[in-house]
């Protein structure tokens, strides 16, 4: 097994045709570098210099040797400036994983935002149930996930972000359309395309029909949100979504909402991280970045808010 500090001390003189030239290179005594290259031509059963005067010469065996030493020397020079350039956010990664509605709805604009700050900050983004994300935080998969808040865990820490509101959305021709508000348990009856299991949409509903002790009429569920809209607006049934996500349809009139009397029908999103004493520059970074964006104390109340507040930021 090679010796890496013969290897340099090797490499250095080669470099430099000088054992005194390499000593002072290596900040150690030309004794020292003298008996480093002796052990290594040992090690190796190989002459590694010839001498003419003051400088030393490669021999035909050793410049094989000296050209792979090059390649791995010079690989280091390139990690240090790696480090160097990720310890001032020069270079960086930052995987992000987010629940479908924030994926397309919120995190555009949050990375966008970022990405002006952090040019050189590479972003991998990740789609999937919020149960999904915390998962992948677990599994070291992403460095932080915008999620609404599931089962408490030790190792996440979560940062208040939105308290999103999800409404229930109907054909713009139901019964119920017209309606101020209804009692959730006039919902109950209706046949529902469901948010996929593990989304906070989904465990936010599934709480609602067991606070109002009845069973909900599942006719599909799925993870993808046109879908869902397109079958509510073919009258195939109801459905409960994120404000967010339904706006333009709302607004188009293809999808009718309707309020629900004496139900929270809020989700508490917020950015999770793993609970560590050691987190990336791109990591504190962004996380520094949210805190900068959302005011103290309560959570922003809708995802419109925050979009507002980033361009705020952003004309600064």
């Amino acid at each position: 097994m090679i010796n890496f500090n013969q290897l340099r001390t090797f490499f250095f003189t080669a470099k430099l045709q000088s054992y005194t030239h390499a000593a002072q290179a290596l900040n150690i005594t030309q004794p020292a570098v003298t008996a480093q290259i002796k052990n290594f031509e040992a090690s190796l059963n190989l002459k590694l210099f010839r001498k003419r005067g003051r400088k030393v010469y490669l021999t035909t065996e050793s410049e094989i040797l000296y050209a792979y030493a090059r390649k791995i020397f010079d690989t280091e020079a390139e990690m240090e400036d790696a480090i160097e350039q990720m310890q001032g956010l020069e270079r960086g990664v930052l995987r992000i994983g987010a629940a479908k509605t924030f994926a397309r709805y919120l995190l555009p604009y949050l990375m966008s935002s970022f990405h002006k700050a952090f040019p050189n900050v590479q972003i991998i983004v990740s789609e999937g149930s919020s149960r999904d994300m915390v998962n992948s935080l677990l599994e070291f998969k992403n460095d932080l996930a915008i999620i609404a808040k599931t089962e408490a865990s030790n190792d996440i820490r979560f940062i208040p972000l939105i308290r999103e509101r999800v409404i229930a959305i109907l054909p713009p021709n139901h019964r119920l359309a017209g309606k101020k508000a209804v009692d959730f348990t006039e919902l109950c009856r209706e046949k529902i395309m469901m948010k996929e299991v593990g989304s906070g949409t989904r465990r936010l509903v599934d709480r609602l029909f067991a606070e109002n002790e009845c069973k909900p009429d599942v006719l599909m569920e799925t993870s993808n949100l046109e879908f869902i809209k397109q079958l509510v607006q073919q009258g195939e049934g109801i459905s409960f979504l994120s404000s967010e996500a339904v706006q333009t349809e709302l607004a188009l009139n293809t999808l009718a909402s309707v309020n629900v009397k004496h139900a929270d029908m809020f989700m508490d999103i917020h950015i999770a991280y793993m609970d560590s004493d050691h987190l990336s520059k791109a990591v504190s970074a962004f996380i520094a970045y949210i805190e900068a964006i959302k005011p103290e104390g309560e959570p922003i109340q809708r995802i419109d808010e925050i979009l507002g507040l980033i361009k705020e930021k952003n004309a600064q």
